[in-house]
């Protein structure tokens, strides 16, 4: 339920989502494994939790939605190992070396006949929308994770207009003044955790970590090099990582958060899902307005 990673996006036209057509359309590109010849399939799955058979839950202003996704996995030195001799047989047919091309779609082949064989490996990517704040958020550290799963809501209802919830110039500019301790999101601190890079071809990085931010040692990088990772903290709320991409990493909720809803128990699960959901879309819409509002002020 609690996301540790955000990719967040601006709804530009706010969706109509009645749930029994939405329940209909998801359930058309509901996920069904891999066959034969596939390499990856995706689909919709269960978003509450499995034993509750609904492709979107709806808690208010909250909708949850899934996508699973399973891939056939090939180690490489597997099939480079099976690839080695065909293409040695292959080459003494023709008396020559192979070209590039012709081992390539040699190696396809490969694949195509080995794919039946494959381990399969299946990843859950969990998404909300924010229909008060009109956000999506994708619970991923992957772009092109969170876009597959933009493109698969997109295409079960038709469209999903969005843009980047904020403007990454100035974030890059706002992160440079966080890290001297002067504009920071209202309610945040300087966490223990940055990385910076210098804007040259050859960009040259520096990672601190467990280390005190406002040290020199941290600022004299400032000179020469753009802050592209950095960790904010709210006291008993929430740390996590802002990234120069407008990506939010490392979620880390405080054990007050995660705790607050202990006395309700385990045995009705959709209350005790539901009440976890709204603590945690409450604490994401506060860092989300926190963060843009200090961007904007830049």
């Amino acid at each position: 339920m609690w996301f540790k990673n955000l990719r967040v996006y601006q709804i530009t036209e706010a969706l109509n989502l009645q749930a029994e057509a939405l329940e209909r359309a998801l359930q058309e590109h509901k996920f069904s494994p891999c066959t034969g010849q596939e390499a990856v399939k995706m689909g919709f799955t269960y978003p509450l939790h499995h034993s509750i058979k609904q492709y979107h839950h709806q808690q208010g202003h909250l909708h949850l939605f899934a996508v699973k996704r399973q891939e056939k996995v090939l180690p490489a030195a597997v099939v480079n190992e099976e690839l080695q001799p065909k293409i040695d047989a292959l080459e003494a047919e023709k008396g020559r070396p192979l070209g590039r091309k012709e081992k390539n779609a040699l190696k396809e082949e490969l694949i195509q006949m080995l794919l039946p064989r494959a381990f399969s490996r299946s990843s859950v990517t969990t998404a909300l929308y924010d229909e008060q704040n009109q956000w999506f958020i994708v619970n991923s550290s992957s772009a092109g994770r969170a876009e597959e799963v933009l493109s698969l809501v997109r295409k079960a209802l038709g469209s999903l207009p969005v843009l980047p919830w904020i403007d990454q110039n100035q974030l890059n500019l706002a992160m440079q003044q966080w890290l001297t301790n002067k504009g920071l999101p209202q309610g945040f601190v300087l966490g223990n955790e940055a990385e910076l890079k210098a804007p040259d071809e050859e960009g040259a990085k520096v990672k601190f970590s467990n280390h005190l931010l406002s040290a020199a040692e941290v600022q004299s990088h400032l000179e020469d090099k753009l802050v592209t990772k950095l960790e904010l903290a709210q006291e008993n709320q929430i740390s996590l990582m802002v990234c120069d991409d407008g990506s939010l990493k490392k979620l880390r909720f405080h054990e007050m958060l995660t705790d607050s809803n202990d006395e309700l128990g385990w045995d009705d699960m959709v209350l005790r899902l539901d009440a976890d959901l709204l603590v945690m879309a409450n604490e994401l819409a506060s860092v989300l307005k926190a963060v843009r509002q200090a961007v904007s002020a830049e």
